[in-house]
């Protein structure tokens, strides 16, 4: 599973929480593995950090509360700072060895003595996700097969940058949604202890 730690739009405070709660969860959950972090403006401040984990930590999803006087700014009113834990939707791995279904048929048109007696056009599907190619081209098979490989790893290539910037989509809408209020954690002090519910 994949994990975003955001602060939002919140201030500082709420970017120095994001930093300091990921390395609190760490501790309490060695197996998670951070992927990226986006520094915020202090030392130690993150405006999201995005981590994985193998074992299901879908009780972590929600705002988390941090309860402290504010380290930047001294008799801020201010005591409670919000965060949010959101879980980011995995981009689908599209497989591409062996996946193929390969179709030949007989070309029409001009092209010599070979047309419609050798079957020279090449149709590839790409069973995972149905993307097809089809090769006419060329006057060998052989070829036609090389072109149609082509088109399929140029239309993968493109299904892989899209569903990355669907995930990246996803993380940043992720990132401007804070709920404050029936936080699923409380963290008191400098310490960030871990208030029991």
């Amino acid at each position: 599973m994949i994990f975003q730690i955001s602060a939002g739009q919140g201030p500082e405070e709420c970017e120095l929480a994001t930093g300091r709660i990921f390395e609190a969860l760490q501790k309490e959950f060695p197996q998670i593995v951070k992927i990226s972090g986006k520094t915020g403006k202090g030392k130690g401040c993150y405006e999201s950090i995005t981590f994985s984990a193998d074992s299901s930590l879908t009780f972590l999803e929600g705002t988390v509360q941090w309860i402290c006087q504010s380290p930047f700014r001294p008799g801020h009113k201010r005591k409670n700072w919000f965060i949010d834990i959101s879980i980011i939707p995995e981009r689908k791995d599209i497989r591409e060895d062996g996946d193929y279904r390969i179709e030949k048929f007989h070309c029409g048109g001009n092209g010599g003595q070979n047309v419609n007696k050798v079957e020279t056009g090449i149709r590839i599907v790409h069973i995972p996700t149905g993307i097809t190619a089809v090769s006419t081209e060329e006057r060998s098979q052989y070829r036609n097969k090389q072109r149609a490989m082509e088109k399929i790893d140029a239309r993968l290539a493109d299904l892989k940058r899209q569903r990355a910037a669907e995930q990246k989509n996803q993380a940043w809408r992720e990132h401007s949604r804070i709920v404050r209020g029936n936080p699923v954690r409380v963290y008191t002090g400098m310490e960030f202890s871990l208030m029991e519910k």
